[in-house]
């Protein structure tokens, strides 16, 4: 049985699809994991904006209470030892429209 030999082009080319190919799958490879790990990234990143979003819920609940009418009226008057204005103390500008 005689063997055929191949030629240096026919092996130059082999070598080169082979490599083409290599190439092209590693790229690929490489493509899908970027992919997944973008993926993961974006779960987390969503995720820490849901937390964000509620702990800034909860600082405006917060500041709506501490800024209530009542409760600064309250310490105005106890810690501050302010007293409602009196009458004679008033001063009103006219609004001439």
């Amino acid at each position: 049985m005689v063997r055929k030999k191949y030629t240096t082009k026919e092996i130059m080319l082999f070598v080169s699809c082979t490599i083409i190919v290599i190439f092209i799958l590693t790229f690929y490879i490489w493509h899908q994991m970027e992919s997944i790990r973008i993926g993961y990234e974006i779960g987390k990143l969503e995720e820490k904006v849901l937390t964000l979003r509620r702990e800034v819920d909860e600082l405006q609940t917060e500041k709506s209470s501490l800024l209530s009418l009542d409760r600064v009226e309250k310490i105005a008057k106890e810690e501050l030892n302010l007293v409602e204005p009196k009458k004679e103390q008033l001063v009103y500008d006219e609004f001439i429209p």
